[in-house]
C-alpha cells in the first residue's frame, strides 16, 4: 500500500491562488499564496488600499498595483513621497507670481489670491504706487525723477490727481541744454512745465482736447500727427497711460520748452 497524495490531483481542490500542503496519507490543508486571504479553497486578492489608506498619508491617494502591494501618490497640492505629503503654499515661492507689492494670500489648494499693498492699486499681480514711486521704477523715466529729487521739488508729493509729459531718460541726458539750465537755475520752470495739476488725463483724454495749463503757467498744445499726439508741435508721446495712484504718466521724446 502506499500513501495517498491528496495534492497530486488539481491541487488538492484548493484555489490556483493557493498551496496545497499534504499533511497526513489522503489529507490535506490549503493555505492562501502571499498577497491573498481566504480558507485556501477560495482566495481573494488583498487590497492593502481598503485598510488605513495602505499606509500612504491622508493627503495622499492609494493604488492597489497587486496583491497586497500599492504605491502612494500625494494628491494635487501636495508634495512629498506619498508615505508623507505636505501642503503646496503657492505663496511661499516667489510671492505666488503676485507683484512684489501684493500680499499673496493661499485660499484652496492650488488656488491663491493677490492684493496690491496700502497705498499701491492694480489686479495683485501688477500694483503701483504714487508718482514718485512711478517715474524712479522706469528707466525711462528715472533721469526726470533724480532732477526732480536734485532740485526738492515736491510739487507732487500731494494726493493729486497730476498729469505728467516726462522725456525719456536718453533724451534728458543727452540734451546739451539740460546741463545749461541747471547753471542758470531755471531747470525747476523747465520741469514744473511737463505737470499738470488737479486732473489726470489718460492719452484718450488728451485726444478730446487741444490746450491745458502747465504748474508752470503756461499752456500746452496738443495737436494730432499721424495717429499720434504731439505736445507744442514738436514732442510724440511714445508711452502712454502709465497710472499711478496721485495721476498718470506719458513718457514723451522731446524736452517741452516754456
Amino acid at each position: 500500500c502506499s500513501a495517498i497524495d491528496a495534492c497530486k490531483i488539481s491541487n488538492g481542490g484548493c484555489s490556483a491562488k493557493a498551496e496545497c500542503r499534504r499533511t497526513t496519507p489522503g489529507n490535506r490543508v490549503c493555505v492562501c499564496n502571499a498577497g491573498y486571504t481566504g480558507d485556501g479553497i477560495v482566495c481573494i486578492e488583498i487590497n492593502p488600499c481598503l485598510e488605513s489608506n495602505g499606509g500612504c498619508d491622508r493627503n495622499a491617494e492609494c493604488t492597489q498595483i497587486g496583491p497586497n502591494q500599492a504605491v502612494c501618490n500625494c494628491l494635487k497640492g501636495y508634495s512629498g513621497d506619498g508615505k508623507t505629503c505636505s501642503y503646496i503654499s503657492l505663496c511661499s515661492q516667489n510671492n505666488g507670481g503676485c507683484s512684489e507689492f501684493a500680499i499673496c494670500n493661499d485660499t484652496e489648494l492650488t488656488e491663491r489670491t493677490c492684493t496690491c499693498k496700502p497705498n499701491y492699486i492694480g489686479d495683485g499681480f501688477k500694483c503701483r504706487g504714487n508718482i514718485f514711486q512711478e517715474l524712479l521704477r522706469d528707466t525711462n523715466t528715472s533721469r526726470f525723477y533724480f532732477h526732480l529729487e536734485a532740485l526738492s521739488i515736491r510739487d507732487l508729493a500731494g494726493p493729486g490727481p497730476f498729469t505728467l509729459f516726462v522725456p525719456r531718460t536718453d533724451i534728458l541726458n543727452s540734451d546739451p541744454r539740460v546741463k545749461d539750465w541747471i547753471v542758470k537755475g531755471v531747470m525747476a520752470q523747465v520741469l514744473r512745465y511737463h505737470m499738470v495739476g488737479c486732473t489726470s488725463l489718460l492719452y484718450s483724454d488728451l485726444t478730446e482736447i487741444t490746450n491745458i495749463t502747465s504748474l508752470h503757467g503756461d499752456p500746452i498744445h496738443i495737436s494730432h500727427s499721424q495717429n499720434s499726439l504731439v505736445l507744442n508741435n514738436n514732442a510724440e508721446i511714445i508711452f502712454r497711460d502709465a497710472v499711478a495712484t496721485n495721476g498718470v504718466i506719458h513718457v514723451i521724446n522731446q524736452i517741452l520748452v516754456p
